[in-house]
């Protein structure tokens, strides 16, 4: 009886190392490998990611996406990217040649360009002469969750080409980030549950950061200023902000000393309190405008130089954005 206690013990400890085995042997379901272009992109991404995998970023903080040379490691997640998130042509011109060339099997979303998404057409530098803040207004917005959304080519544009600019619209980032999670399911089922309850997490903390943002800007939202890279449409409509002019276009081309003396006019006309100047530029150009005004100065920047990468940088890019608009045009 031993002897066959021992061997059945024998077999049934075989058996279970076989299975042990086995198990160790079978394919695990592996996070998809997820390629990015720009850090607010990264972020919302990462927040959908939670828990699943961490998406790559192709063009670092600092950088201008505009005009970009990649890295080899860069140029290593595109090529092992099954999913590509990007702007669109109109932010990163080059990156298309790249993805064609590095990603071509890959799922690209160009979410400027998926339905749903706002979209403005660029402006005129001189916003004042241009429709300026009385085209602002936030009646046709809604932040209780509904995205309403189209293509917006209105009289004073220029030329019709799309502003890129579209993360600097909560409501986009919202729209955005339940498009991620069912991308993101299609390419990886066994996790669509949770890239979906993640989606809804980010829209929620984004409903609450609108509502936030809307009630500290609307005590300065007719306080009349100029930015110096005309990058921050999609906010101010969104929050009904009162810019009258830019220093320079969308893609940051130089100004010419006429439209200096233009933008200057306006500075004294409207009475700006503030100019906002970016990191990336030259700030003689906005000491040129403001100078013999009593307008303050500024600092915005439409990627977050100063941010840190992560899931976290998108909410804290757009806190940013409010908290120090409000501080210039306060005086504070």
């Amino acid at each position: 009886m031993n002897h066959l206690y021992r061997s059945d013990r024998t077999r049934r400890t075989a058996l279970a190392l076989g299975l042990m085995v086995t198990a160790l042997a079978a394919p695990v379901s592996a996070a998809p490998q997820v390629a990015t272009d720009i850090a607010p992109v990264h972020s919302l991404v990462s927040r959908v990611m939670d828990g699943v995998g961490e998406p790559s970023l192709v063009i670092q903080p600092g950088a201008s996406p505009h005009n970009y040379s990649l890295r080899p490691s860069e140029a290593g997640a595109l090529e092992s990217a099954d999913v590509v998130f990007w702007v669109g042509d109109e932010l990163t011109p080059w990156l298309t040649g790249a993805l064609d060339n590095l990603a071509g099997d890959a799922r690209q979303v160009a979410l400027l360009h998926t339905e749903g998404t706002e979209r403005y057409a660029f402006r005129d530098r001189v916003l004042a002469e241009a429709g300026g803040h009385d085209d602002h207004g936030h009646e046709s917005h809604s932040d209780d969750g509904h995205d309403d959304h189209g293509d917006h080519g209105e009289e004073g544009h220029n030329d019709g080409r799309i502003d890129p600019h579209a993360w600097l619209d909560p409501a986009n980032a919202r729209h955005w980030a339940g498009l991620i999670a069912e991308t993101l399911a299609a390419e990886d089922p066994a996790n669509a549950d949770q890239y979906r309850e993640n989606a809804e997490a980010v829209r929620a903390d984004i409903n609450d950061m609108m509502g936030d943002i809307r009630a500290a800007v609307e005590p300065v939202s007719d306080v009349p200023f100029v930015v110096f890279h005309d990058a921050y449409q999609y906010f101010e409509r969104r929050f009904g902000m009162n810019t009258v002019g830019a220093i320079s276009l969308s893609d940051a081309s130089d100004p010419s000393p006429a439209h200096i003396a233009e933008i200057r006019t306006v500075v004294d006309r409207h009475d700006v309190q503030c100019v906002f100047a970016e990191p990336q530029f030259n700030p003689q150009l906005v000491e040129t405008v403001l100078g013999g005004t009593d307008a303050r100065t500024g600092v915005l920047d439409p990627l977050g130089s100063d941010i840190a990468v992560g899931d976290e940088f998108y909410a804290t890019l757009i806190n940013q954005l409010g908290e120090r608009l409000v501080s210039c045009l306060e005086g504070s």
